[in-house]
């Protein structure tokens, strides 16, 4: 024993001398903050009142919050703002679903899927003037709608025509450039056209086309199932950081409720951020929004953010009408509900 307590009593040295010191390095470990990871956001076209939920999240600091450091850029277009995220060039965007499932059909596509369902019902109409004679859908055979290039809406045409025993060919449709499709309108050159609810039907109003005059055919009123705007993710970056991917998704929820509960204070954040706003238009524009594309039934019942397959299926056999699929998805190759918050958080209070 007596050989023993010279060993015992420099371990007992050791041992004293240095667990003050791993213990303090830990504790320093414990308190450092941890870094916030950087997020490249795209957006699939201009801000305006539609993503008053981002906005929101990023001005009340919910991203921060959630250890995210957010930059939101501009694509051009969803297709674009895709491409951006299968690259790696941003690593979330703000894209229309339906594009996103055309191009994961496409030859050599990543696996980029969507996260977050913003707008639970598309947006697509055929925005008309009664002037023309045309008040209803049914109106619409034998007129002239004017198409822009890359338009969403208007592949989903076909399904539509033919739910309401419409035939979509007794339709003429006259390509036009974006900038020029409400202009067109507006000076009686087309009869209708095809677009966003919430963006050319508003548009319209404030180049001093009456309300009185315009006929808003929103698909989802004429049976279309499409669902719209959606977050989509990166597959790598959700690999690698699933905690940042939701808690993005728990940031934008948060928005997206204090978008519902105050569209006005929700408008005026996103003017301030534009160079020539509106509050007024983007007021008008963000309450179509709510009411007409993301507070829906489904919404109301089930929650925000998700979708439901049976619906995503009839979507899909929608979709098609306007071309064969190489291979049609599944729901689960389009859409991951792992990100998503609880349900408690996404019902609409």
């Amino acid at each position: 024993m007596r050989m023993r307590r010279p060993a015992f009593l420099l371990t007992l040295a050791l041992v004293t001398a240095f667990v003050p010191a791993w213990l303090s390095q830990q504790y320093a470990a414990a308190e450092e903050p941890k870094r916030a990871v950087a997020v490249m956001f795209a957006l699939d076209r201009p801000l305006d009142g539609s993503m008053a939920p981002l906005v929101l999240a990023a001005s009340r600091g919910l991203f921060s919050t959630v250890g995210v450091a957010l930059t939101m850029t501009t694509a051009k277009g969803s297709p674009d703002a895709i491409a951006r995220v299968a690259s790696g060039d941003a690593y979330m965007a703000l894209a229309d679903i339906n594009e996103l499932i055309r191009y994961r059909d496409g030859a050599g596509s990543q696996t980029v899927k969507a996260v977050f369902v913003l707008f639970n019902k598309a947006p697509y109409a055929l925005i008309a003037r009664k002037s023309r004679g045309i008040n209803g859908l049914s109106d619409i055979e034998g007129k002239t709608i004017g198409v822009a290039e890359g338009d969403l809406s208007i592949r989903l045409w076909p399904a539509v025509a033919r739910h309401n025993h419409l035939k979509p060919d007794s339709v003429k449709l006259s390509r036009v450039g974006a900038a020029v499709r409400e202009p067109i309108l507006s000076a009686g050159q087309v009869d209708a056209v095809s677009g966003f609810s919430y963006l050319s039907a508003i548009n319209l109003r404030d180049r001093g086309v009456p309300a009185a005059d315009l006929a808003v055919l929103r698909f989802a009123d004429y049976g279309c199932e499409a669902y719209g705007h959606a977050v989509i993710v990166n597959p790598g970056f959700a690999a690698r950081q699933p905690e940042a991917v939701k808690g993005m998704l728990r940031a934008l929820t948060e928005g997206l409720q204090l978008a519902i509960k105050d569209p006005a204070a929700a408008a005026a954040d996103v003017v301030s951020r534009m160079e020539d706003g509106s509050q007024d238009l983007e007021l008008e524009r963000l309450q179509a929004v709510l009411a007409d594309n993301v507070l829906t039934s489904d919404v109301r019942r089930d929650g925000i953010g998700g979708i439901d397959p049976a619906r995503f299926e009839r979507a899909l056999d929608q979709l098609a009408e306007d071309g064969k699929f190489h291979k049609r998805p599944l729901p689960g190759e389009i859409f991951d509900d792992r990100f998503l918050p609880p349900t408690d958080s996404r019902l609409v209070n």
